[in-house]
């Protein structure tokens, strides 16, 4: 068996623990079994354009378990295909932040995660409940020695972050993967939940998202603002947010339309600096990946292109923390953002 990803190779004390693990059943999970090939193409598919993007939130809903409520064992149809959890899980590594804000709605506390290139730290909006994960890498960098050494009882990813590692991972502890994050968060979040055996408690927190959601659609009343979606990202990318992101489903959820060019089936649409007027709506708001000197935002807001924008010219256009609007992908940080729409927009 190797467990090597990406030049990180695991020391013995590391290969005995996921061994040991596989030795006593630990994990009964099932993959795909195909091999690299296999799960790039995998990742391929659920990634923005891939054949399976658009399809996402629907196979996700279709996944989780029938086990009743306090049931262990539990098998788990997920991404990746089954996997057997003998009994509750206390000790839960996370993959990105998604799994990371469901676990931690729901009262756990990780005790492995992996932040965003862009944003190393642990989430502020979550630092309160988190706990002290330790870091296991990053999204697109996973640590598996890391991983093995917290002695993990649940692993929680995706698809399109982690398909390649996913039977390594499964060897170290029963692991379930959704399709993909982002606008399949309130999908992701009931699958995390089976896993947990906090389904009901899930429910409870989308609910609640949901009347505060429809009330700020009902707030806004008839005649809402139309907002755009601006994400400055490294390499002067950037990005207009459209209906299949997280942020996309919340402005849907609320009623609140959108431009043209982001009402689209579609994660977001890329514009340059040249052509930022494609960005005007009556409101805009602006997020930052990263560094914002490693992106074009300074020459973006000091070209007159963006001071004519006509939510510019009124005083409409408000940078919003990425952590929550773009990163956050699950129910916390779908609930910070509601607020803040209610402050800037019905304020």
């Amino acid at each position: 068996m190797s467990l090597r990803h990406r030049g990180i190779g695991l020391g013995i004390g590391a290969v005995a623990v996921a061994l040991s693990l596989v030795g006593c059943g630990a994990s009964s999970g099932t993959g795909t079994g195909a091999g690299k090939p296999a799960a790039e193409a995998a990742q391929k598919a659920v990634a923005k354009g891939g054949a399976d993007f658009g399809t996402a939130a629907e196979k996700t809903a279709a996944m989780g378990t029938t086990a009743k409520p306090g049931e262990w064992p539990r098998t788990i149809t997920h991404a990746m295909g089954t996997t057997e959890i003998k009994a509750q899980p206390t000790r839960v590594v996370v993959l990105d932040v998604g799994e990371l804000d469901n676990v931690v709605s729901l009262g756990v506390k990780p005790v492995g995660f992996a932040p965003s290139e862009g944003s190393p730290e642990l989430p502020s909006y979550l630092k309160q409940d988190a706990g002290t994960p330790q870091n296991i890498g990053t999204i697109n960098n996973l640590n598996l020695e890391a991983i093995a050494g917290l002695h993990p009882d649940l692993i929680l990813g995706s698809q399109l972050r982690a398909a390649e590692q996913y039977d390594e991972l499964s060897k170290i502890a029963p692991t379930v993967f959704s399709i993909r994050p982002g606008f399949t968060w309130k999908e992701n979040y009931l699958l995390n939940a089976a896993a947990l055996d906090k389904t009901e408690e899930a429910k409870a927190k989308l609910a609640e998202y949901d009347r505060k959601v429809k009330d700020l659609g009902a707030k806004l009343g008839d005649h809402k603002p139309v907002v755009s979606m601006v994400r400055f990202m490294p390499n002067g990318v950037i990005r207009l947010y459209a209906n299949a992101s997280f942020i996309g489903t919340i402005l849907k959820d609320a009623g609140i339309p959108r431009p043209a060019n982001q009402d689209i089936p579609d994660l977001a649409a890329e514009v340059s600096a040249e052509n930022i007027d494609q960005a005007d709506a009556d409101v805009i708001f602006t997020g930052v990946y990263g560094d914002p000197k490693a992106t074009d935002k300074s020459a973006v807001q000091g070209n007159p292109l963006w001071a004519n924008l006509k939510a510019v010219k009124a005083g409409h256009a408000y940078e919003v923390p990425d952590e929550t609007w773009y990163l956050g992908l699950g129910v916390t940080a779908a609930m910070e953002v509601v607020g803040d729409l209610e402050r800037y927009l019905a304020g």
